[in-house]
Order: C-alpha cells, then sequence, then structure tokens
C-alpha cells in the first residue's frame, strides 16, 4: 500500500507539472487556433536560461524561475509579433510551419553552442532534500514544483474566467470579427496570448533545473506530452489540461513501476488513442 501511494503521489507531481507547460501550449492553441510546434523547445530555452544563470551567477532556480518565466513571455511576443503575426488568417499550414522551422532552429543552436552534453545543477536550494509523509518519501523539488505549477495554474484560470483581461481573451477565441466590433484590440490579445504561453513554459522550465538535467532535446517530450495533453483535455480548456495531465501523470507511473519503464510512454499513446476514438474533441471539448 506505500509503495502503490510512493507511485500516485509521483505520478500527481509530475502531472501538476505536465499541467503548466500544457496550459500555454492550449492557450495559444484555442485563442489563436495555431499550433505552436516550437512550445518544448521554449522549454528547453528556459531550462538553458536557468542553468546558466545558476552556473554563473549563483542564481537558484527557486529564484530564476522569475527571469525564465519574464524572458520567455518577452520571447513569445517577439515570436507572436515577427513571425506568427503574418500567418493568423490564413490557413493552418503557414504558422505550424513557421513553428517548426523555429523548434529546429532553437534546438540545432543549443545543440551547436552548449553541445549534446547533459547539464545538471549541483548543490541547489532544494536538490537531495526529501519529505516524508508517512512512509511515503517525496522529493522536495519535485514538491515544490508540483504544488507551484498548480498555483501558477490556478491564477491562469482566474485571470481567464475573472477578469476583464480574460474576459477578452474568451471573446476573441469566440469570434476575432466580432471582438474587434466591440472594442477590443484583439492583435494585442493575440501578442499576450502567446506571451502568456511562452510565460508558462518559462517558469516550468526554471523549476525543473532544480533537479532535472537540461540537454538539446529536453523540450521534444515535454513538447509531445503536451500536445497529448492539449487533444486529450480539449482546446482552450485550462481544466481539461489539468485533469488530462493527472490522468497521464498517473498512468505514466503506474505503468513504468509496475510492468516497465519503457512501457509508461506507450501506455500514455494508448490511453490517448482510446479517449480520441470515444470523444474525438478531448474530454472537456466542445
Amino acid at each position: 500500500m506505500d509503495i502503490f501511494a510512493q507511485v500516485i503521489i509521483d505520478g500527481l507531481l509530475t502531472g501538476m507539472l505536465y499541467a503548466l507547460v500544457a496550459a500555454g501550449l492550449s492557450l495559444i492553441w484555442g485563442v489563436m487556433d495555431v499550433i505552436h510546434f516550437a512550445h518544448g523547445e521554449f522549454l528547453m530555452v528556459a531550462m538553458y536560461l536557468s542553468f546558466w544563470l545558476g552556473f554563473l551567477a549563483g542564481v537558484d532556480p527557486v529564484v530564476s524561475w522569475i527571469a525564465s518565466g519574464v524572458f520567455l513571455f518577452i520571447i513569445g511576443a517577439l515570436t507572436y509579433r515577427l513571425v506568427i503575426s503574418h500567418c493568423i488568417g490564413k490557413s493552418a499550414m503557414p504558422p505550424l510551419l513557421a513553428t517548426f522551422g523555429l523548434s529546429l532552429f532553437l534546438k540545432n543552436l543549443c545543440m551547436n553552442r552548449f553541445s549534446p552534453n547533459f547539464r545538471l545543477l549541483q548543490d541547489t536550494l532544494l536538490g537531495g532534500k526529501t519529505v516524508m509523509i508517512g512512509s511515503v518519501v517525496i522529493g522536495l523539488p519535485q514538491l515544490v514544483t508540483g504544488v507551484f505549477s498548480l498555483i501558477m495554474l490556478l491564477a491562469l484560470y482566474y485571470l481567464i474566467k475573472k477578469t476583464r483581461l480574460g474576459w477578452a481573451i474568451q471573446a476573441t477565441a469566440m469570434d476575432r470579427e466580432a471582438a474587434e466590433l466591440m472594442g477590443i484590440h484583439t492583435d494585442r490579445i493575440y501578442l499576450l496570448v502567446f506571451g502568456m504561453g511562452g510565460a508558462c513554459v518559462g517558469i516550468a522550465g526554471g523549476l525543473m533545473t532544480s533537479y532535472l538535467a537540461v540537454h538539446p532535446e529536453v523540450g521534444s517530450l515535454f513538447g509531445l506530452i503536451a500536445f497529448l495533453i492539449v487533444a486529450l483535455g480539449g482546446f482552450g480548456s485550462i481544466p481539461g489540461a489539468l485533469v488530462a495531465a493527472l490522468i497521464i501523470g498517473l498512468v505514466e507511473a503506474l505503468a513504468g513501476f509496475y510492468i516497465a519503464p519503457v512501457f509508461k510512454y506507450v501506455a500514455v499513446f494508448m490511453l490517448y488513442l482510446v479517449v480520441v476514438m470515444v470523444r474525438p474533441k478531448g474530454l472537456f471539448g466542445w
């Protein structure tokens, strides 16, 4: 029973992190109808930024997540202004190809500048520390990252549902032309949404460097899982992203422990196929 509880808690904490990563993608996809292929590489950039701040300046990830969140917000906004804004209103293919090219550029840039080597921060503030809940041992970095990811996700949900900016975002997602007739600057909304999507992975990436190694391919897996979560939860649904992420985290943890570690992603993709066959628009899609 203790082992089962350990696996469940590990899965839930992983799911909370996945949810924050996927929330940014869900927001961009749901509001702008843009498939952001470079989302995982934005996470990689955030992790590299947090790593080098820690390695060169001694800034711990419990602080550097702020810098990585702000930096990725700016990168996201610039990406929209310089690239995506020229593709809006056309077919889905131009932004897809543009972000795919951006993902290749970022990945190969980091590969060239930093090499493919894995880099892990040593002696972080939370590193190596654990918390005991009964007989269950939880890594403190994983606990802090998971709980903080959940807090940020709830804050994002509050922003979308309870503020004037959030209402403007929802109106733009429903009907851009009608939103413009009501005086909403939809171009600014799109810029903010793309920036917020970047900030989500920036915060997640900054926190993750306290216990995960960074390398040029680190964003690929997280980006793929984020796409699965968005598809499972429903495009543009923050609660859907959270529920789908928790389910994927649990399936990954249970399959990895009780079947085989190499099988955990197979189980995740099998779950995705089953859900999509039953509900093609996801658990919370309409």
